[in-house]
């Protein structure tokens, strides 16, 4: 019996740009970026205290982000318990600037532990505003409150809520929804070409993907924006459940340009055809951004 990826591989192999590029980007390691934390400290004196803990990195396209090169140790630094750093995947940025939240306006981030994407939204807001920074596990919003106090945030409040049914008396000028999903995109291969960061189970994630959508879409005041976000490169998770919202809802995906490369939306696959905007969704190929596989919808209300 064939594995899930084998599946994958025989389904995507003609979508995925380079393909043979990809398979072969999958068996090196995931690079390791750090997001510089400028509520607590500016670029320069950060850069200086990592350089000072004998790290080597270089910039990226982000300002704040900066790829390390051979951490000689899995221990976290002196730089991240002083909240001046968060560990983060040079993908997991593109949502947040997509969605691009400013002083004063008030978020949701309705799917938010750990907090990669919360805390960068603070940042980005110089803390000012409100975010409203959910999750459903009690045990996952451990991690996401010890970010938040860690990195020095103020402007958020946590709270515990399937998201699905997710509550609130006020509508939200934007909406951030990093769905739970297969993560197909942070898979690699070993030496022997065994499957890593696989995530096991088999539970109907299009089927949660597309109730979290259309609460996401309903919390947002009208001219507001959703960001949809996974890391999987499966179509059922991503263009079909954006399809599923703008059939459902007066929803309309708006284009953006990211600073990496990227490749559009899959508007076809398995003889089903989606709606035509599903096209100005950004697909993320590992081996084109050297960073974790990511689709993203930046969603306007009508």
């Amino acid at each position: 019996m064939k594995n899930p990826f084998s599946l994958f591989l025989e389904d995507y192999g003609t979508l995925i740009p380079d393909f043979q590029e990809y398979l072969v980007d999958l068996k090196q390691p995931l690079p390791l970026y750090y997001r510089i934390n400028t509520l607590k400290t500016d670029l320069e004196r950060a850069k200086g205290l990592l350089k000072r803990q004998g790290l080597q990195f270089r910039k990226t396209c982000f300002r704040e982000l900066i790829r390390v090169k051979d951490q000689d140790s899995d221990s976290p630094l002196l730089s991240y318990h002083l909240g001046h750093i968060y560990p983060q995947a040079l993908s997991s940025c593109l949502p947040v600037y997509a969605l691009s939240p400013k002083g004063g306006e008030q978020v949701l981030d309705l799917c938010a532990a750990p907090g990669g994407k919360t805390t960068h939204m603070a940042q980005l807001m110089d803390d000012s505003g409100l975010i409203m920074a959910n999750d459903r596990k009690l045990g996952r919003l451990t991690a996401l409150m010890a970010n938040i106090k860690r990195m020095g945030i103020t402007n958020t409040i946590v709270t515990q809520s399937r998201g699905e049914h997710y509550k609130a008396d006020f509508k939200f000028h934007k909406v951030l929804l990093d769905a739970p999903c297969s993560g197909i995109g942070r898979y690699r291969l070993d030496r022997q070409g065994r499957i890593r960061h696989m995530r096991p189970g088999k539970t109907d994630l299009p089927a949660i993907q597309k109730a979290l959508i259309t609460r996401a879409f309903d919390l947002l005041r009208p001219g507001g924006v959703l960001v949809y976000s996974t890391c999987t490169l499966n179509v059922e998770e991503n263009e079909a459940v954006i399809h599923y919202l703008l059939q459902k809802r007066p929803a309309e995906v708006t284009s953006w340009q990211p600073p990496v490369p990227w490749s559009p939306g899959i508007t076809e696959f398995k003889g089903k055809k989606y709606e035509k905007g599903v096209g100005l969704a950004r697909r993320f190929y590992p081996h084109k951004i050297h960073s974790v596989g990511f689709f993203l919808a930046r969603i306007a209300k009508c």
